[in-house]
């Protein structure tokens, strides 16, 4: 195979993987507390200059295929959405980046969301999902006249957490996590966080993945046709 095609190939398959986060940002731009996904794109030469510190000799196919360009990192951009007033008392939104609201799911684990959507189902603070709105002992809360009082609030780098189920987060290490005694100054009333994710530049961000991705594809073809030439004129210049 033509050397290169391979740095094309790796950059179609790096816009397929572009096409999905950014479509899967997009399909969520009115999703409360929703935190929009990036990725970094690198090539392989760091990886390769690691090995070769530790000893490692490449050959000449090492030296191709670990040139060609890769999806580095997946990362959660955790900067905070437009906050909108509802007027709703069982609305709240978060007012640092980095803190969430603890729920427990339906196979009974805490997870942690920005969504601050909540409803009252007999009598208990719940999410969108039935999910029970945890206080600081990881327990249920009952609605009463104080409820914002009640709700748990935790400290946690996106670093250290994984997207889960509709709109949560699941934590990494349970060693990187602060707890709040109570969350007065954390959160704000009849209000809500909207996505962070901005559609203008998410629409950008799309038609570059195509271009780059039909670039690549007419680069490949271009050099396919000129082999069939070549390979043309040889067979030829053989008779």
């Amino acid at each position: 195979m033509n050397q290169g095609t391979y740095p094309l190939a790796a950059s179609m398959i790096n816009q397929f993987n572009r096409l999905d986060q950014i479509s899967n940002n997009l399909a969520n731009v009115n999703t409360n507390g929703f935190k929009q996904d990036g990725l970094t794109e690198t090539t392989f030469n760091h990886y390769l200059q690691r090995a070769q510190n530790e000893g490692f000799t490449p050959s000449k196919i090492n030296t191709v295929t670990n040139n060609i360009p890769k999806i580095d990192a997946k990362f959660i951009d955790g900067e905070v959405g437009p906050i909108a007033t509802t007027g709703n008392k069982l609305d709240f939104a978060l007012e640092q980046a980095d803190t969430f609201f603890k729920l427990q799911d339906s196979n009974g684990d805490i997870v942690y969301t920005r969504d601050g959507a909540f409803k009252n189902s007999d009598g208990f603070l719940v999410d969108s999902n039935g999910n029970n709105i945890l206080n600081t002992d990881n327990a249920p809360i009952e609605i009463d006249d104080d409820v914002r009082a009640q709700i748990g609030v935790t400290q946690i780098p996106f670093s250290n957490l994984e997207k889960v189920g509709n709109n949560s987060f699941k934590l990494k290490d349970e060693n990187e996590i602060a707890l709040f005694d109570n969350n007065d100054g954390l959160i704000i009333e009849g209000a809500i966080e909207k996505s962070n994710v901005n559609s203008v530049t998410a629409m950008v961000e799309l038609i570059d993945a195509h271009r780059r991705f039909d670039q690549s594809q007419k680069a490949i073809k271009t050099i396919d046709e000129i082999n069939g030439t070549v390979i043309e004129k040889i067979g030829s210049n053989t008779k």
